[in-house]
């Protein structure tokens, strides 16, 4: 195998790594609330198209404003990205991430967010980030009867 083969084979390995990163700080980013975070991980004039039930949002200073507006209504989340599938093509990328969500929804309660990411990413300057983020709904299901036991979120904790 020559140097040029190795060099290729590396950089895919690395590229595929940083966005799985990126997958990942986008659920840290929500869970926590961290601002900084969710900024990081967009390239100027990105898009999170989240659908009907959640709102369509272009530029990074927008998609920050549709995080507040989540968390004030689902103050609680805790996100799980899966089977995460990722297309390499040279500087830009195409993936699919499943992701299930539990939030407490100030209105409907602990809640199931569940469905499919379809992300496009680019790498500019040598920094991978997404360029557009579509969210396909499977289910939103409130949880009747669901009551955490134990924890560090137990009501009155």
């Amino acid at each position: 195998m020559s140097k040029h083969d190795l060099e290729n084979r590396l950089d895919a390995i690395e590229s595929e790594l940083a966005i799985q990163r990126l997958v990942t700080e986008y659920a840290h980013a929500f869970d926590s609330h961290d601002e900084a975070l969710l900024r990081s991980i967009w390239h100027e004039g990105a898009v999170l198209a989240l659908g009907e039930a959640f709102g369509h949002f272009e530029g990074i200073d927008a998609i920050v404003a549709s995080a507040h507006q989540n968390w004030s209504q689902m103050p609680h989340m805790h996100h799980w990205m899966a089977n995460t599938l990722i297309d390499l093509k040279g500087d830009r990328a195409t993936a699919k991430v499943a992701v299930d969500c539990l939030v407490i929804h100030v209105e409907m309660g602990p809640t199931q967010i569940s469905g499919l990411y379809h992300d496009r990413l680019e790498r500019r300057n040598g920094r991978w980030a997404f360029v557009e983020r579509r969210f396909e709904l499977h289910y939103l299901t409130p949880l009747q009867h669901w009551k955490p036991v134990a924890g560090s979120e137990v009501a009155g904790a």
